[in-house]
């Protein structure tokens, strides 16, 4: 099959692009406006853009009136913003947290989590996640779309602080990614766990490899 979106009908019961790029990273996006009040909520689009410095990006659609989502706005208002990894585990919460409600409710207590203060920043984290980024605000670039909900504003933040809990540090002193057992996105209503691996290393230099791997020393050094 073949269509042009926008213009020409696929034919299909749902509009098959989103789960056409898949799995997607979930960006679980915690921030706290001026007056406090903390909010937490989930992207799909969202993944790391460099490694050194290291930043990330979270990319948020328009409300269904048409308004910017509250983790934008308080990111842009404060300058900050948190990361906690969704995991298999957390995955009702997740859920919980996605829901559209007014700016003054807090996503954390709606979904029974415990908080933990970032070290760094003025949010709040999910203190059960296996893997948290506090975030400074960079910058955002927003894209006009279509209807309502079709706009989105991409927000990117410089990654200044990481927590790992211990117990997801193997005995080689790498991430346990099986274990933390993080959710990703599909397409439709429906998720993906990462609960196998495989690995694959390319032929090149130490540096290539290093920044594959994302190590800021050693692609500097190498």
């Amino acid at each position: 099959m073949f269509y042009e979106p926008g213009f020409t009908d696929h034919g299909l019961p749902h509009d098959p692009f989103k789960s056409c790029v898949v799995p997607r990273p979930i960006g679980w996006i915690s921030t706290r406006n001026k007056d406090g009040i903390d909010n937490l909520a989930p992207y799909s689009q969202f993944t790391n853009v460099t490694f050194d410095p290291p930043i990330v990006m979270f990319s948020a659609n328009h409300s269904t009136v048409g308004a910017y989502k509250d983790s934008v706005a308080f990111a842009q208002e404060t300058g900050v913003f948190g990361w906690s990894m969704a995991t298999y585990d957390l995955r009702e919460a997740v859920n919980t947290s996605a829901q559209e409600v007014p700016p003054e409710v807090d996503e954390f207590d709606m979904a029974g989590l415990k908080k933990r203060e970032a070290n760094k920043i003025g949010v709040s984290l999910v203190d059960d996640s296996p893997i948290c980024f506090e975030c400074e605000y960079l910058q955002t670039v927003s894209f006009p779309g279509n209807g309502k909900m079709g706009s989105a504003e991409v927000v990117f933040g410089r990654v200044i602080g990481v927590h790992i809990k211990d117990e997801y540090i193997d005995g080689n002193g790498l991430l346990d990614i099986l274990k933390a057992r993080p959710i990703a996105r599909m397409g439709y209503y429906d998720y993906t766990t990462v609960d196998s691996k495989f690995e694959m290393k390319i032929q090149g230099s130490d540096k290539m490899l290093a920044g594959l791997e994302g190590s800021p020393k050693r692609a500097r050094e190498g």
